[in-house]
């Protein structure tokens, strides 16, 4: 008798230890967030980046410029969707330098923010944020939640590589995208995983 409680006060204190534990910290790949935890970590994230559309960054023009800066102006949510299995396609394209956005349309959140010299070819072999994207579908399923994960891109990013990724970091700080490492302090790392 004595065995079984133990092994009870012993569950008991690890579901407690989990209740204590910030649901926005890493998260074993086996933890799965409750219902709530979900919802409550979207909705943080898609009420700032609602602030960012509503609340455009006030920027001083010049007489000079000749187009508006798109870190300022880019909206990923207008850029035409895209299956996230868009590069099993076969195509004649060579593709193109891009900057592209993972998006989860039926939440209108930003969820990854990143930069390619071959638009076609970029998620081909091994990437982090495709295993962020199948933690975040299977706690979708999970909870019978729904989700339509895709991917935009925008074909008029700079050719020339540093200007590229100087483009994709103000975009990453100006939306804050939860699965973009550089974000991980705002968001916490729950679909992060093995």
């Amino acid at each position: 008798m004595d065995a079984d409680r133990q092994q009870m006060s012993l569950l008991g204190a690890m579901e407690a230890r989990a209740v204590q534990q910030s649901a926005f910290e890493n998260i074993a790949a086996a933890t799965v967030l409750s219902s709530h935890e979900l919802a409550a970590w979207k909705a943080r994230i898609v009420s700032f980046q609602a602030s960012v559309l509503q609340n455009p960054t006030v920027e001083q023009t010049s007489l000079f410029a000749s187009e508006p800066d798109p870190a300022v102006t880019l909206d990923p949510f207008s850029l035409a969707q895209q299956n996230t299995e868009f590069w099993r396609w076969q195509t004649s394209d060579t593709g193109t330098a891009a900057l592209y956005f993972v998006i989860d349309y039926q939440a209108q959140l930003l969820l990854y923010v990143g930069e390619t010299v071959k638009a076609n070819q970029r998620w081909k072999g091994d990437h982090d944020c495709k295993r962020y994207l199948l933690n975040y579908r299977q706690a979708h399923y999970h909870h019978g939640l729904e989700s339509q994960l895709g991917i935009a891109f925008w074909r008029h990013a700079p050719t020339e590589r540093q200007a590229r990724q100087q483009l994709e970091s103000a975009l990453i700080a100006r939306w804050r995208a939860p699965f973009n490492k550089e974000n991980w302090k705002f968001w916490g790392t729950p679909f992060v995983g093995t």
